[in-house]
């Protein structure tokens, strides 16, 4: 069948749907779904929800969950709209999002999109966008929704605290219904970490070889092709070194320096970043963006010195297990990891914000390293990359380990003190909601007339 322009721009409607869905949910990609276009479902305010974004955040939670999501369209276009009804009054109520939060949250899901799919053009194909700067545009629109409802919801919330006596009120309301939580397997670690570091002769080496590559572009040799055959930077293979770059995108500060000392199609001097040493060209202006091509190589330690780091790294584990130092001790004496050397080694978990891992979500590889120790035992030393091309040897000392359980009310206080405080937080947006509805413009399609919502948004 020939595919019409009405129909390509349809296509691509359903992409960015789609594309919207999967940014507010944080869902993964799927490519194949099928999703309608049957007109609005709902006006909030000045907020348009589509049919076709029911269906697609349906379709998403079915994948989520395995096929066995049981969740209504009535169900789903109610989520959407409080969401919708919180992103309007944010608006009404001047609530503010920075430029550079927005920035660079749309740098950090493009950059992750890219990654998924292998290639900048393969994620424009998935998506339907002719290019980058539609592609983010549409996000910039869609993160700035989602940052005001974020800021909203904290707005709302930001007074609200919670009593122990409401917290053992809460729990044991959950104990007389017969649905206590289940806790995950979790597991405390800290680290002793050396660093390996390249020689001043190999620093040397790298500086004036990426000096040499800046004469040779200067003289007419093609930046890209020697971006892919000499650049240490992972993303190279996708995107041949290229970046488009603001002041105020998530990169590191002598970059963006370097980026914007630049006229169009200069090349700049070797400098140094946490990434290792660059050179970069400016390939277009374009008013507050910048086009421009890097290289990237890291200084490579020699064996010689991998051997030494790593023989040090051995003594000092050895020395723990026999009592000579404590762990504590060592951490501040010979750890380099400037995150952890002040907090004892330990690791702090970025996802939930404190020291507990859940043994069921962490990182693969350090699960291997960990899963079979016991509370108080240490890992043997290994290697470790970081995806910025830092490389050390660490072991690892497992501080505490708690299989999985059923929430008990003194081993689990501060979950337990969280899910009431969230609880309690949820019932004051809904309240805020119930009365916000009422002096909201809504308008639903008649086809969701007859849904059983919690909220009086029909306002009958």
């Amino acid at each position: 069948m020939l595919l019409t322009k009405n129909n390509l721009n349809n296509i691509k409607m359903i992409k960015k749907i789609f594309l919207v869905a999967l940014i507010s949910f944080g869902f993964h990609i799927n490519a194949q779904e099928k999703i309608k276009i049957d007109g609005v479902a709902t006006v909030i305010g000045k907020n348009i929800v589509l049919d076709s974004e029911i269906d697609a955040f349906k379709q998403e939670l079915i994948q989520q969950s395995g096929g066995k999501s049981e969740v209504s369209d009535c169900d789903m276009l109610e989520q959407i709209m409080n969401r919708k009804l919180l992103a309007h009054h944010a608006v009404i109520d001047s609530v503010l999002v920075s430029e550079a939060e927005i920035s660079g949250q749309v740098q950090r899901k493009t950059d992750y999109f890219t990654e998924q799919m292998g290639s900048v053009e393969k994620m424009l194909e998935l998506y339907g966008f002719d290019n980058i700067k539609d592609l983010k545009d549409e996000l910039y629109r869609v993160e700035k929704e989602s940052l005001l409802i974020q800021k909203m919801q904290q707005n709302l919330t930001a007074d609200i605290d919670i009593t122990p006596e409401e917290i053992k009120r809460y729990f044991y309301s959950l104990k007389d219904e017969n649905n206590l939580p289940e806790i995950g397997a979790e597991i405390e670690i800290s680290q002793i970490v050396l660093d390996l570091r390249p020689s001043i002769e190999e620093i040397k080496r790298v500086i004036d070889r990426l000096k040499e590559l800046k004469k040779e572009v200067e003289e007419g040799a093609n930046f890209k092709m020697k971006a892919i055959l000499y650049s240490d930077d992972p993303a190279v293979t996708q995107n041949s070194g290229f970046y488009t770059i603001e002041r105020n995108s998530p990169f590191v500060k002598e970059f963006k320096e370097a980026a914007f000392s630049l006229d169009e199609g200069e090349v700049s001097e070797p400098f140094k970043s946490d990434f290792g040493y660059h050179i970069l060209i400016v390939e277009k202006v374009k008013g507050k963006e910048r086009d421009v091509r890097h290289i990237l190589m890291q200084p490579k330690a020699d064996d010689d010195a991998n051997a030494r780091v790593k023989d040090s790294l051995v003594k000092y584990r050895d020395d723990i297990l026999k009592l000579k130092i404590t762990f504590e001790e060592a951490v501040l004496k010979y750890s380099e990891d400037k995150d952890t050397r002040q907090s004892k080694g330990i690791l702090m978990n970025p996802v939930s914000g404190d020291t507990h891992f859940d043994l069921t979500r962490m990182d693969p590889e350090l699960y291997a390293k960990v899963s079979n120790l016991k509370a108080g035992e240490i890992s043997d030393v290994f290697y470790e990359e970081t995806r910025q091309g830092k490389k050390m040897f660490k072991f690892i000392l497992l501080k505490s380990k708690t299989e999985a359980h059923t929430a008990e009310i003194a081993k689990d206080y501060v979950k337990i003190q969280d899910l009431a405080l969230q609880k309690k937080k949820t019932e004051a947006i809904e309240k805020w909601s119930s009365e916000k509805i009422k002096e909201t413009y809504i308008k639903l399609n008649e086809v969701y007339s007859n849904c059983e919502f919690e909220s009086n948004w029909a306002k009958k």
